[in-house]
């Protein structure tokens, strides 16, 4: 059941932070940050050097606290692979790779694959993905969640790229099940990273009170 765990922590949350850093230290500095605002699902993407020894240091030193630590920018299932013997919970790509899909069914990971069109989502539906990244989001805005959903009610969207605290909750009021954030979350120091986390967490949560009025 772990791949369901996973998915609900995603789903609860509602928001991933995308990491992206120059090395090792800062980017667990950047995740550690981001957890103690409240964010409890960190992608560490693959453009971090050491990316791999990151996921494995956060999911070690954060096992007790149930920390969802997914790998990102992965383009390939080679790359998928290390990333899941080094603890990865989730796999996140830029784009649809039917291989690296394969690869995380068979080992029950959750992949969540960058889609932009309507066709390219079906395909990544019909390979197993339960969460699509929307990506990027910058390109549609969060109205292209609900024209999305009309034709594919039952997919799962998580936009990424162009989501701010000015505009995180009509993404999340149009139908999104989560958002990923990078840069307007992750800049500036620890404490101001966990300061910006707790109000994304926050918005969030009113947004999906706000969507059930």
């Amino acid at each position: 059941m772990k791949k369901w765990d996973v998915l609900k922590r995603i789903a609860d949350i509602g928001i991933v932070a995308v990491v992206r850093a120059g090395n090792v230290a800062e980017a667990k500095e950047i995740s550690h940050a981001c957890v103690k605002g409240g964010i409890s699902a960190v992608e560490v993407t693959y453009t971090v050097p050491g990316a791999t020894d990151v996921i494995k240091g956060l999911k070690e030193e954060n096992a007790a606290s149930g920390l969802v630590v997914g790998a990102g920018t992965v383009l390939d299932a080679e790359t998928a692979r290390i990333a899941i013997l080094a603890g990865a919970d989730f796999v996140v790509s830029p784009g649809f790779d039917l291989e690296t899909a394969k690869l995380c069914n068979r080992y029950q990971i959750p992949y969540m694959a960058g889609c932009m069109t309507i066709t390219e989502m079906i395909r990544a539906l019909e390979a197993g993905c339960d969460i699509i990244k929307l990506f990027p989001g910058s390109a549609f805005g969060p109205s292209f969640i609900k024209d999305i959903k009309a034709p594919l009610p039952q997919v799962n969207l998580m936009p990424t790229g162009g989501v701010s605290m000015d505009n995180v909750k009509e993404w999340i009021k149009n139908g999104a099940i989560a958002v990923g954030v990078g840069g307007q979350l992750t800049k500036g120091e620890p404490e101001q990273i966990a300061e910006t986390a707790r109000q994304f967490v926050e918005k969030v949560h009113e947004a999906r009170q706000e969507r059930t009025q």
